[in-house]
């Protein structure tokens, strides 16, 4: 067994049953100890015991290397592999149609981890693509990207593509939508990403007939291609109520503009509500069942979206992250 991939395979197990970070890190930085050993000298301090004097490597973690060096599963990947996170629904059908996840967050903005360590993650739980979308430059509080450091972006994820195969990373930002409807990031730079998805995160509480014109103005500019987390509701900790727009509208531009209603999968969030997801589907809206991940292991939460989207009668064929990563780079390009 590859001892960095059991090591990385356990941190994301860790994360997804929501593990404390300190832990997770524990492995995370286990596996790139023992990814920078060159061979021999892993073989040899396996051999002589002795994988404890290196720093970042515990009792914990070296007996898992010794462990996936000698052929034998670790019993502490077992162990986490079997808990796994207590909540979790299946998924179902909807789970397995799915090829990629289109909202994801790296250490660019306020994610936790790497491109590279979020697309590996991607990619050992069989998604075709990744579309790493961080957030745009207002939301200063979430470290958002100037078109500066997106440029920048851009470029690494040009240059790491070519040795993630079979998975791909595809270009995308999450930008928010700004009182006026506008969009916080540069027009022409916006157009040259394969996907943009488009949130309200500021004056949640706009009184109703000026949050709607917001949406409807975002809904309608050719660039966006997902609304996210529609309501921005938080419904666990602290809470926060659902903002108020008229529905019907909103969702009616997104069907008109073939704009997907985001069903964000990440268990604080779980919006948009049932009533609200049901409207959608009625409607004759598309989606795209988002992790939301700022993290490796919290790309794992997508049965949370598939299990209630299929509650609300969403199909495959309603899901845009069921489409293969040409033709979902296609059909946003087409707006």
């Amino acid at each position: 067994m590859d001892p960095v991939g059991v090591l990385r395979q356990i941190a994301l197990q860790l994360e997804r049953a929501g593990a404390p970070t300190y832990r997770v890190r524990a492995f995370r930085r286990a596996a790139a100890v023992i990814a920078a050993l060159p061979a021999d000298e892993l073989a040899r301090r396996v051999r002589d015991a002795t994988l404890t004097e290196l720093p970042g490597i515990g009792a914990t973690t070296a007996g898992v290397v010794t462990d996936a060096v000698a052929g034998r599963e670790p019993a502490y990947l077992t162990e986490v592999t079997t808990r796994g996170a207590p909540d979790l629904p299946d998924g179902g059908e909807l789970l397995r149609a799915l090829r990629g996840d289109c909202h994801t967050h790296s250490d660019y903005s306020d994610g936790g981890s790497s491109i590279e360590e979020m697309a590996l993650a991607a990619r050992e739980l069989g998604h075709e693509y990744l579309v790493l979308t961080d957030h745009s430059p207002r939301l200063t509080v979430a470290r958002g990207l100037s078109a500066e450091r997106l440029r920048g972006q851009l470029e690494v994820i040009a240059e790491l593509n070519p040795t993630l195969a079979p998975l791909r990373v595809l270009t995308g930002i999450e930008v928010d939508i700004l009182p006026d409807g506008t969009l916080d990031q540069d027009p022409e730079l916006l157009a040259e990403l394969d996907v943009v998805v488009a949130s309200v995160h500021s004056q949640l509480r706009m009184p109703e007939p000026e949050m709607t014109r917001r949406m409807l103005t975002a809904v309608a500019d050719p660039r966006v291609n997902i609304l996210g987390h529609c309501t921005g509701r938080l419904v666990k900790g602290r809470g926060r109520p659902q903002s108020r727009f008229d529905a019907t509208a909103v969702f009616s531009a997104c069907r008109d503009n073939d704009v997907a209603v985001e069903i964000n999968s990440r268990p604080e969030r779980l919006d948009p509500p049932r009533r609200l997801l049901r409207l959608a589907r009625e409607l004759g809206c598309r989606f795209a069942i988002d992790s939301d991940a700022h993290a490796p292991g919290q790309l794992g939460w997508l049965p949370y979206g598939c299990a209630r989207a299929t509650e609300c009668g969403v199909r495959p064929a309603d899901v845009v992250n069921t489409l293969p990563a040409d033709e979902l780079v296609a059909w946003a390009s087409g707006h």
